[in-house]
């Protein structure tokens, strides 16, 4: 997918460019630029830094990699938090937007983040991932690159509540685990029971063939998503950079009519079309799926498009945030 959020350690990440939270001078900083630093090789990379010499704040600059896993190292001096009277915000966003431009003019392929300034710089966790979240999506609305935000752990990850707020008490309010609730057997399942009853009074016919069996079947999941992308009258890159996949990945639920993807994919496209809760059971019972009250990932794509929150980062962010699998 192009945009992921993972728990991972900066230093052990492959890709292309590595984004390193950097001291304004040529010395090595503490937190997540020492581990940089003593990952790629202290002496030559500070050699290196030092041929650029100072860095503003919101700027980005880029030296080898040398013994890290990637191809550069892409330095950015990241805001200290001084309430957010001092234009802090915005500093962090050229900070995201300017490392990404100079990943792009370096063609890379791919870049991996930390969370910018909330280390010894103190900016909000929580806010620091909206404002990164925000220019990254910006970013890939234009461009194609795989982007990674790593997270060091669980206990250095604090969210602000207001974003998902609700989410917690939707999951308790739905949750179940013995038995499937009636919302379970929605119009999709129904419609499966009749393509079902059709298929058996098909099969009493002695006269029935495996194609007129065939011919009951209905659209693919292909077919729905194209006719709904047509009814919505938007273009198909629009799609797939909404739902956050890859294009040769739709290319090929385009190309192959019975194509049957994952269901991630077919929920991330929901979102990213901004489908209602019936048609989308409906595109996932194409697929072969449905949402389980007794899953909790499903839940929570679930509140996202019964308060019709149609961002597939925000989403990634809650499902992240609860441990559950990103789309």
């Amino acid at each position: 997918m192009p945009f992921n959020i993972i728990r991972n350690d900066i230093t052990k990440i492959k890709a292309d460019a590595i984004v390193n939270t950097a001291n304004p001078e040529p010395v090595i900083g503490g937190g997540t630029d020492t581990a940089v630093y003593n990952a790629a090789g202290a002496d030559e990379l500070l050699a290196e830094r030092k041929k650029i010499g100072d860095i503003a704040v919101g700027d980005a600059a880029a030296t080898p990699a040398f013994s890290l896993p990637a191809k550069y190292v892409i330095h950015t001096v990241g805001p200290y938090w001084q309430g957010g009277e001092h234009g802090e915000r915005e500093l962090l966003r050229s900070c995201y937007r300017k490392s990404l431009e100079l990943a792009d003019k370096l063609n890379c392929k791919s870049i991996a983040f930390p969370l910018i300034s909330t280390g010894v710089y103190r900016f909000p966790k929580g806010e620091a991932l909206h404002i990164a979240l925000s220019v990254i999506q910006e970013f890939l609305l234009t461009h194609d690159m795989e982007v990674t935000i790593a997270v060091f752990d669980k206990s250095s990850f604090e969210l602000s509540g207001k974003l998902f707020a609700g989410i917690d008490e939707y999951i308790d309010e739905h949750y179940v685990e013995e038995s499937v609730s009636s919302e379970y057997y929605t119009n999709d399942m129904r419609r499966i029971r009749e393509i079902e009853r059709e298929r058996m009074r098909v099969k009493r016919q002695e006269k029935a063939s495996l194609d007129d069996i065939l011919k009951c079947r209905g659209e693919t999941f292909s077919e729905m998503l194209m006719r709904l992308i047509r009814e919505r009258d938007i273009t198909n890159p629009e799609v797939y950079k909404k739902a956050n996949i890859d294009r040769k990945l739709f290319s090929a639920i385009q190309c192959k009519k019975d194509y049957k993807p994952k269901k991630s994919t077919a929920l991330a496209l929901a979102v990213a079309l901004e489908l209602d809760m019936p048609t989308t059971r409906e595109l996932l019972a194409k697929a072969g799926y449905a949402l389980s009250p007794s899953d909790k990932s499903d839940l929570i794509v679930s509140y996202f498009i019964e308060n019709k929150r149609y961002s597939v980062m925000e989403l990634n962010e809650a499902l992240f945030e609860h441990d559950m699998s990103t789309l």
